[in-house]
C-alpha cells in the first residue's frame, strides 16, 4: 500500500522558518516524482515545488513564483522522504500542505491531477 505522511507543519510568526517532511512507503521511491502543494481556505490547490525522480534524464526542481527564493525542495531517497524548506515565510503561504507522488511521468509537472498518490496533509499557519 502506497502511502505518504507529511509532518512539520505549524504556526510560525511572519518571517520565520520552518521544515516540512513527508516519508513515502510502498513504493520504489526514488522512481518517483515528488510534489509539494498547498491549500488555502477558500481557494483551489497550487503547485509549490516538485522534484524529479532518478529516472529523469536530468535531475530538475520546479519552483511556484510565490514561493521561488524562499523555499527549498530536495530529496533522501535513502530515506524515502522529500523535504520543503520554508524560509522568510509570509502570512499568505497559511494553507494546508499536501506531499504528491507520481510514478509516470519522466519530468516534473506542476499539475496537480499528473499526480497519483497523494498524503493527508499539514496545517502551516503564518501570523502576521
Amino acid at each position: 500500500q502506497v502511502q505518504l505522511v507529511e509532518s512539520g507543519g505549524g504556526l510560525v510568526q511572519a518571517g520565520g522558518s520552518l521544515r516540512l517532511d513527508c516519508a513515502a512507503s510502498g513504493l520504489t521511491f526514488s522512481w518517483y516524482n515528488m510534489a509539494w502543494f498547498r491549500q488555502a481556505p477558500g481557494r483551489e490547490r497550487e503547485f509549490v515545488a516538485a522534484t524529479s525522480s532518478a529516472r529523469a534524464s536530468y535531475a530538475r526542481t520546479s519552483y511556484a513564483d510565490s514561493v521561488k527564493d524562499r523555499f527549498t525542495i530536495s530529496r533522501d531517497n535513502a530515506k524515502s522522504t522529500v523535504y520543503l524548506q520554508m524560509n522568510n515565510l509570509k502570512p499568505e503561504d497559511t494553507a494546508i500542505y499536501y506531499c504528491a507522488a507520481d510514478g509516470r511521468r519522466g519530468v516534473v509537472s506542476s499539475v496537480a491531477s499528473e499526480y497519483e498518490t497523494w498524503g493527508q496533509g499539514t496545517q502551516v499557519t503564518v501570523s502576521s
